[in-house]
């Protein structure tokens, strides 16, 4: 007669497993069973997860803004946002209807994916001596999921195709905010005139994915705490160039987003929690100050008044409005280009 174990397990199953009638007390079947569990658990929660994405079909464009300059800017066309229930919410009102450097601020949640096809309306230089190169201009984003076909490079560098718009074809990618991604990221063009892009041309912007904690961490009395993410005033995007801070304000209540240009004069109400969300895009490294204030630092949890950051870094801070001030480049090279602006704070 076949032992139950015999019965339940497989023929070629090692014999020393079973014993007549029981299971041998030597822990394997415990670590079966809390295996299986655990696979099981896991599986539920990858389930709940994909469940919970929230899909963004974007469409965006680059143009050159004036013909009397050489710049190039990025366009939001539409921005829709599909839930897990299948409700759709158009929020492409929040953007605006030009071409902008930066270019528009793409918000996700963690564990978001978003579809994003990219238009071009960017002429084609006179003096081009062939135009393929020329006239493919791309996303590339850091910091996200995404697969080779939508890495926004050139098949000089994928070895697998030139993966830009053209004025005769668009490109669709797909960025996949999974989880552990939280974060802000730049976005920038990879193909544009050589195969390292034209971001110092205006095509440069910032895909910022919140966290699925929906907390914030600030420092308050010389501690750090967490805040709802809810409790967020306003999100202001500066990026650090070579000479100068370039920004981009957005208004939580609303999630109207502005460009506010050049050393912005920056605002805020007193007590309310304002982001800051540094991106260096430039060559130069800077000292990032906002005295009067201190912060924590994402990555040593440990509260600072300045922060260096380097070409293609980040570094993101939550404050509590308290008392106007001025944030600036204390570098010597910031200093030199005047790389300042005011943070006013209104009672």
């Amino acid at each position: 007669m076949k032992s139950k174990c015999q019965k339940e397990f497989p023929p070629n199953l090692d014999s020393s497993l079973c014993t007549p009638g029981t299971i041998r007390s030597n822990g394997y079947a415990k670590r079966i069973a809390i295996f299986g569990l655990l696979l099981a658990i896991s599986c539920f929660i990858y389930i709940s997860n994909v469940a919970a994405h929230n899909l963004h079909r974007i469409e965006m464009y680059a143009k050159k803004p004036h013909p009397d300059y050489e710049y190039l800017a990025y366009g939001m066309i539409r921005h829709e946002i599909t839930d897990k229930n299948g409700l759709t919410t158009d929020i492409t009102s929040r953007y605006s209807t030009a071409p902008i450097i930066p270019g528009p601020t793409i918000i996700m949640d963690e564990g978001d994916v978003a579809e994003i096809t990219l238009y071009s309306e960017v002429p084609i230089p006179e003096n081009a001596d062939h135009i393929d190169l020329h006239e493919n201009v791309s996303l590339h984003v850091h910091g996200v999921h995404y697969d080779i076909v939508s890495d926004g490079t050139l098949k000089y560098i994928n070895l697998f195709k030139d993966e830009g718009a053209t004025l005769v074809q668009s490109y669709t990618y797909r960025w996949d905010a999974a989880f552990g991604t939280a974060g802000t990221w730049a976005y920038h063009d990879h193909n544009m005139h050589t195969h390292n892009g034209a971001e110092d041309k205006g095509l440069y912007g910032a895909l910022i994915v919140n966290p699925a904690s929906r907390t914030v961490s600030i420092g308050q009395d010389g501690g750090i705490t967490s805040v709802p993410l809810s409790s967020i005033a306003k999100d202001y995007i500066l990026y650090v160039i070579d000479d100068a801070f370039v920004g981009t304000e957005i208004d939580n209540r609303t999630g109207q987003q502005t460009p506010i240009w050049v050393n912005p004069a920056l605002s805020a109400q007193a007590g309310t929690n304002i982001r800051f969300h540094l991106i260096a895009m430039g060559t130069n490294f800077h000292q990032f100050k906002l005295p009067g204030y201190s912060w924590p630092d994402p990555a040593t949890r440990t509260i600072i008044e300045e922060k260096a950051i380097g070409p293609l870094e980040k570094h993101v801070f939550a404050i509590k409005a308290g008392a106007s001030s001025s944030y600036m480049d204390a570098s010597f090279a910031g200093k030199a280009q005047n790389m300042t602006g005011s943070f006013t704070v209104n009672p």
